[in-house]
């Protein structure tokens, strides 16, 4: 049982991974070549926070309940790329110091 779990776990996880948006994104910004574009797709958070506000609106004025997964996945989204500014920057400054190490030798 575990076993299913887990493999179906791993499924879902390829899966999301190669088909949706933002993690494609994010996939992109890891790179070498995508690291400078950490803290400017920070301000992609904004959308994605905008949403989620315009939706608990939505839903506390009588809006249908399954606007909650849509709140979830617009903050969830928005966390993302808020964690992914910082972490582009200390990632970019590990590959200029090895970039630089490696011009030395």
């Amino acid at each position: 049982m575990i076993r299913q779990l887990w493999t179906l776990s791993i499924h879902t996880r390829t899966f999301l991974r190669r088909h949706m948006p933002t993690n494609i994104l994010l996939d992109a910004i890891r790179t070498r070549r995508g690291l400078k574009w950490g803290v400017p797709v920070m301000l992609l958070a904004a959308p994605y926070l905008l949403t989620a506000r315009v939706c608990t609106t939505l839903i506390d004025n009588g809006a249908p309940g399954w606007l909650h997964l849509v709140v979830l996945l617009s903050v969830w989204n928005a966390l993302k790329f808020i964690v992914v500014g910082p972490s582009s920057v200390t990632l970019l400054i590990h590959a200029r110091i090895r970039e630089s190490a490696d011009q030395r030798v």
